[in-house]
């Protein structure tokens, strides 16, 4: 089998951007391996303290938000970081080139149950002439991300990534510490009967959004004529997992529960770096007005709405919030 980086160099991605790729993954590892020990490690559980998002961390979140943070800032190449875990961009290397945003650890609200958690991972060049702690470096669309990825922590630690040459999944050998190529220039199929959307929040939905799930929800006996599968994980990155070995639809809307904060997912964390994998696979993603990667971010944490997976379903679920 291949091994990622020997994939990389044949896609002849630079030796600088792989040395960044290798310290993500070297981080990843290290996650893993706290992952695997769970309790006995002692990392299971809350803190007291919340992130910037409000959200209460986990103390998984805020190991591996420093695993990577520490690891990044390390590397020469890295000009500065963003994270979902911190209030602003900080600082890396004066010389560096890239800028590397990431959610430390998708899906805390499952690190307790051993379910499905991961890493999202995105990078951009750095931009001349702004201080590298700026948030305004990070105020790139998604078109100009030049890697993106997540890492997978299950009963196997697999990792799909694209430099925009394809779609690709590797699995870690635990023996030799290398990610093996599993599944080399993923293609989503067009068409899909599974989707995957938190449910229980319908009743804050808009009336087309709703439209459009019934309809799903009503299968063989309602407009679409067939029947949809609903497959849902609570973790970002497991569902777009899943998505991308099966193809799919996953979908988080907009919703009316906090008319200043509309929509969850962030836009440079979660949001750009799957739109880019799904598109490198032939698929789409788009929030509910458009592409996800030609969006101008405004400021470092904001949130927009996701649809992506199936061509065709994705356009299908647009059919009915552009009519």
């Amino acid at each position: 089998m291949k091994n990622l980086f020997s994939v990389l160099r044949s896609d002849d991605v630079s030796d600088d951007l792989i040395q960044v790729i290798e310290t993500i993954v070297d981080a990843s590892k290290e996650i893993a391996f706290r992952v695997r020990q769970g309790a006995l490690a002692g990392v299971l559980g809350s803190t007291q303290d919340e992130n910037i998002q409000g959200e209460t961390q986990k103390h998984l979140d805020i190991i591996s938000n420093q695993l990577l943070k520490d690891l990044l800032l390390a590397c020469p190449l890295v000009a500065a970081i963003a994270s979902e875990e911190e209030d602003t961009a900080v600082a890396g290397n004066d010389a560096g080139k890239y800028l590397v945003a990431f959610d430390p650890l998708d899906g805390s609200s499952n690190i307790d149950i051993n379910g499905q958690i991961g890493t999202i991972f995105s990078i951009y060049r750095a931009l001349d002439l702004i201080p590298h702690s700026s948030e305004l470096q990070f105020q790139q669309q998604g078109t100009h991300q030049v890697c993106a990825g997540y890492v997978l922590y299950g009963p196997s630690t697999l990792l799909a990534i694209t430099t925009g040459k394809g779609t690709r999944c590797f699995t870690l050998d635990s023996t030799q510490g290398n990610f093996l190529l599993t599944a080399d220039l993923i293609q989503l199929a067009a068409q899909t009967q599974e989707f995957a959307i938190n449910m229980s929040n319908a009743r804050f939905w808009n009336e087309d959004m709703r439209a459009y799930i019934d309809d799903l929800v009503l299968g063989e006996i309602g407009p679409r004529g067939k029947r949809f599968n609903m497959r849902w994980n609570a973790a970002m990155v497991g569902d777009v997992h899943r998505v991308l070995t099966r193809s799919g639809i996953f979908l988080y809307p907009s919703d009316s529960r906090n008319a200043k904060q509309p929509a969850k997912l962030r836009l440079l964390y979660e949001a750009n770096p799957m739109a880019m994998l799904i598109e490198n696979a032939g698929g789409k993603a788009f929030s509910e007005s458009q592409r996800i990667l030609d969006i101008q971010p405004q400021q470092l944490h904001e949130r927009v709405a996701v649809i992506l997976g199936s061509a065709d379903e994705v356009d299908e679920c647009l059919s009915y919030l552009l009519r």
